[in-house]
């Protein structure tokens, strides 16, 4: 067995070389640099040494340029911050963002057993909590901007624990370590709103009756989504906040 092709088997991917570049530098005083660019050839061997040109420079300084910028470009706005964003912590490890949506009409999707046509519904305000891994969702009554005293109701949808957190099931979460703030808020309402809902989490429903006879009746009839079925969780905005 070849130990080389085994082990590279075993990683995935395999890397091959391209080219390489050495530094000399001088021992005199001044400690002067000459850097040489060289190809590989089919066996990983370096050939065809020459001076790195200054074409070979800029486009390694902009290479090395784009990597670092994709670096700390996670959760930045790509303009003005948007006027539905509550909070953001930008870091690239564990960043979140805190953010509300008005009242709309998205289109739902649920598992066939439930009997629930997909459709379009009109949905309440929503509060949505985020990192690159995990989403907890709420809904609020009216349409104005939350301030930290607002209350927090359940949302009032399949799929979500009573502490706000959404089982995704087998949704595929693909975010970027470089997604901007819009990119990044954009996306998890995308995963949420595409997935399939298919059951309830808990004993209790997360509205005043019975969720799936709601959204039986608001896909049918596409009336306004009724303020007076949420449940209020008794927390508040400023519970969310770090």
């Amino acid at each position: 067995m070849n130990n080389r092709n085994y082990i590279s088997e075993q990683l995935g991917v395999l890397y091959h070389p391209t080219s390489a570049l050495v530094f000399y530098q001088s021992q005199s005083a001044d400690r002067s640099v000459y850097v040489e660019h060289f190809d590989m050839d089919g066996d990983g061997m370096p050939v065809n040494a020459h001076p790195l040109t200054e074409r070979e420079a800029q486009a390694l300084a902009k290479a090395l340029m784009t990597e670092k910028q994709k670096q700390t470009a996670f959760l930045k706005s790509e303009g003005i911050l948007p006027a539905n964003i509550l909070h953001i912590m930008p870091s690239p490890d564990r960043g979140a963002v805190l953010w509300y949506t008005k009242p709309q009409e998205r289109t739902l999707h649920f598992i066939e057993s439930l009997e629930i046509a997909d459709g379009k519904a009109h949905m309440p305000a929503m509060i949505w909590q985020a990192t690159r891994n995990s989403l907890r969702v709420f809904a609020i009554a009216g349409n104005r901007r939350p301030t930290e005293k607002t209350a927090l109701c359940h949302a009032p949808l399949l799929n979500i624990y009573e502490d706000g957190r959404v089982c995704m099931g087998s949704v595929s979460i693909s975010i970027k370590n470089s997604a901007s703030l819009e990119e990044f808020t954009g996306a998890w309402e995308d995963y949420f709103f595409n997935s399939y809902f298919s059951h309830l989490i808990g004993k209790n429903s997360p509205v005043k009756g019975c969720c799936i006879s709601l959204w039986k009746d608001l896909i049918a009839s596409g009336r306004p989504f009724p303020a007076e079925v949420l449940k209020k969780n008794s927390r508040t905005l400023k519970s969310l906040l770090p």
